[in-house]
């Protein structure tokens, strides 16, 4: 066993942050250490909080983990925020507004920037997420960087997943574009002490009857003052009967199982994608230059480089 996931076993905080660091910086044990600690996942409470930029989701993540540690819950945290294209660096500011749990051994509490990642989370959200699971919390919130029409990653991940909305956010329509109304199981309307919230509240049942009229579980609509830890508990009732409901009807099983489909399909991609660096940099003449002098088309290199992935596999005895 990869020695650091014995150390995760006995909740060794320490080896969970260096476990992440270690995922998220791609190291060569990386593999060894995801596998040992597969067995050790599979019992917490997965939920992502997403909604658009101003929503106030960090806001609620903190009292969330207030209400939950009462409740003598353990909670992991992933805080995603967006890393600058130029600097390559990310603000982390999460880590800001979640400060008053940092001395608390209940929680744990780790910002990451995208790297790049379209889809409202870092690459490696997902790896670090088993990672906390193996540690042994209760339950683990996944935060996303405000997301737009098309970010939706937090879908291949979250057991439960809760849209963060407020009232002047723009037309509910807007909300909805692009899967957003498909992949909520709850809507949190937060900040609803502001004007608009009974506009906000009957655009989104009119929505929900339009679009979730006969499916069998209707996302509930909580209204919350985060700032003022109002709404926080029928937040997590709600949260609580979607995660039975889950269980009960097999969508969890169901989501589990998707999501662990397409971690096979992205940790091949990924080692495939690293093979292909090394080889171009290896060799003397690469695809890339063949490509670039238009000695080669873009198409034909892409076959001929599948072509000998394939070769390769039926040289070691794989192929059929």
């Amino acid at each position: 066993m990869h020695p650091l996931a014995e150390r995760l076993s006995n909740q060794d905080e320490r080896a969970l942050a260096k476990a992440i660091s270690l995922v998220e910086n791609d190291a060569e044990d990386k593999l060894e250490l995801l596998k040992d600690i597969h067995p050790m996942t599979g019992r917490a409470h997965y939920i992502g909080m997403t909604g658009s930029p101003g929503a106030g989701k960090s806001s609620l993540v903190n009292r969330l983990i207030t209400h939950l540690r009462k409740l003598n819950l353990t909670v992991g945290v992933v805080a995603v925020d967006p890393t600058s294209p130029f600097s390559g660096g990310a603000l982390l500011g999460d880590r800001v507004r979640m400060a008053e749990h940092f001395t608390d051994s209940g929680v744990f509490i780790r910002s990451m920037g995208t790297r790049g990642s379209l889809g409202g989370l870092s690459r490696t959200t997902k790896e670090t997420v088993r990672l906390m699971d193996a540690f042994g919390f209760d339950v683990i919130l996944i935060e996303t960087v405000g997301v737009g029409q098309s970010e939706l990653d937090i879908m291949k991940i979250a057991d439960t997943i809760a849209v963060v909305l407020n009232p002047g956010s723009g037309d509910v329509v807007q909300v909805f574009k692009a899967g957003i109304m498909e992949i909520a199981d709850l809507f949190i309307v937060n900040k609803a002490d502001l004007p608009g919230v009974p506009k906000l509240l009957a655009e989104l049942e009119s929505m929900l009857d339009l679009v979730k009229h006969d499916a069998p579980w209707r996302p509930p609509i909580v209204k919350a003052i985060s700032v003022q830890n109002l709404g926080l508990e029928n937040v997590w009732k709600r949260m609580q009967e979607h995660f039975e409901y889950s269980k009960a009807s097999g969508e969890r099983d169901a989501r589990r199982k998707t999501s662990l489909e397409r971690e096979v399909i992205e940790v091949v991609h990924a080692e495939m994608m690293k093979k292909l660096v090394e080889r171009e940099e290896a060799e003397e003449k690469g695809w890339v230059e063949e490509v670039t002098s238009g000695s080669i088309d873009p198409y034909s290199a892409a076959v001929k480089l599948l072509q000998d992935y394939a070769g390769g596999f039926e040289r070691k005895g794989m192929g059929r």
